[in-house]
């Protein structure tokens, strides 16, 4: 599949790209998530590709506000499977396809992005709240600020600042999704070097998150030392796969590190989440070759 296609500024072409990036989440082999190779935790694929197309038509709907389309997107998504299967998907990629629909002729993606997250308002994390608590994920517990299970006093970005020392789908918020757009970007840009194929460099993307930040996920259900042993997990798993020539090799150690996974239950949903985000930045993106120098944040990597 090639990613490098003409803009969409189209309703229907952005629902589209949604539903691509949550087709390429599936199809990728990624440890310990759920895939067409690999299902666990009580899922199969089928529920992750019903879900994105029970929120595809909400998460791009330019007459709702940028929270309202998380809840109806979420609503959708509990209709259609009856379990939380991409309530990080949906607050990942809403913010960018209401960047896309709503930038400036020449305005890059992430200043766009920026400019929208700054806009958020108490509506907005009042329906992002509801969305949270129709999901439950695991793990969610409470907060003492700004916990999702009160009103909100603050805007969606506020919240999400608030939130952001403790969830990394929060702190792509904060920063702008500074992570994505360098860390990420650079990620699925080697990966389709190397291996000549979208889902092969969205398992390397998977990979390079789980490695260099503590799945949030695991981190609230697990805890931190749980989540910092699958941090080291994912990179002796990357070390492993580092002399591989060819696709099967690489499998087979992908593979070992599933099983580890699965066995003790541990689902590193946030670095997946993250992995489909980074995609769909790349589908948004502008098409000349300096587009993404141009949506890369000031300072490179930030780490929160």
């Amino acid at each position: 599949m090639n990613a490098r296609l003409s803009p969409l500024p189209g309703t229907t072409e952005l629902a589209e790209a949604f539903r691509t990036a949550c087709e390429l989440d599936v199809l990728a082999f990624k440890p310990g998530n759920v895939s067409v190779e690999s299902p666990g935790h009580g899922m199969h694929a089928r529920d992750f590709q019903l879900s994105a197309e029970a929120a595809a038509p909400h998460v791009a709907d330019r007459t709702l506000p940028l929270g309202e389309r998380i809840y109806r997107a979420i609503e959708a998504t509990r209709q259609a499977v009856g379990c939380n299967t991409n309530l990080g998907i949906v607050l990942l990629t809403v913010p960018l396809l209401h960047a896309a629909q709503h930038r400036l002729p020449h305005e890059p993606l992430s200043q766009r992005l920026r400019r929208d997250l700054d806009e958020t308002t108490c509506e907005d994390a009042e329906w992002v709240y509801r969305a949270i608590r129709l999901a439950a994920p695991g793990g969610l517990g409470s907060s003492p600020r700004h916990d999702v299970h009160a009103a909100p006093t603050v805007s969606l970005l506020a919240a999400m600042r608030e939130a952001a020392q403790r969830d990394h789908i929060a702190s792509q918020y904060a920063s702008g999704y500074a992570d994505i757009f360098s860390l990420g970007m650079d990620a699925l840009k080697q990966g389709r070097t190397r291996w000549g194929e979208e889902t092969r460099a969205l398992t390397d993307v998977y990979l390079t998150y789980l490695s260099h930040f503590p799945d949030s996920h695991v981190l609230r259900k697990f805890g931190a030392p749980t989540a910092a042993q699958v941090q080291r997990m994912a990179r002796g798993c990357i070390a492993d796969m580092a002399p591989c020539l060819g696709w099967e090799c690489a499998r087979r150690h992908l593979a070992s590190l599933d099983q580890i996974l699965k066995s003790a239950g541990v689902n590193p949903g946030t670095s997946a989440d993250l992995a489909v985000a980074t995609w769909l930045v790349d589908r948004l993106s502008a098409t000349p070759t300096d587009a993404h120098e141009a949506d890369r944040p000031a300072g490179g990597q930030t780490d929160i």
